[in-house]
């Protein structure tokens, strides 16, 4: 398995990156963000991940991205 890097949040500390990674293999995506707290999973778990499924079992994780990641733009500017 090889990744290539799609995108990475360089608005983070370097020891806090984002990251998207593509599986060469699988065509997965591979992702690195942090982690959401109960203000966010309780609201998710309300709605729900996917149909039968209220809440991520302990293999799965909930995080957060950054929004411009999913909009298609270029990552933010600099490092901070």
């Amino acid at each position: 398995m090889a990744l290539r890097l799609l995108d990475g949040d360089l608005t983070r500390p370097v020891d806090r990156a984002t990251g998207i990674w593509q599986d060469d293999t699988t065509g997965d995506p591979i992702i690195q963000s942090y982690s959401v707290d109960g203000g966010a999973i309780d609201p998710a778990q309300a709605v729900g991940s996917s149909p039968g499924h209220s809440t991520a079992p302990q293999s799965e994780a909930v995080i957060r991205l950054p929004a411009y990641m999913l909009s298609g733009e270029a990552s933010a500017p600099t490092r901070t």
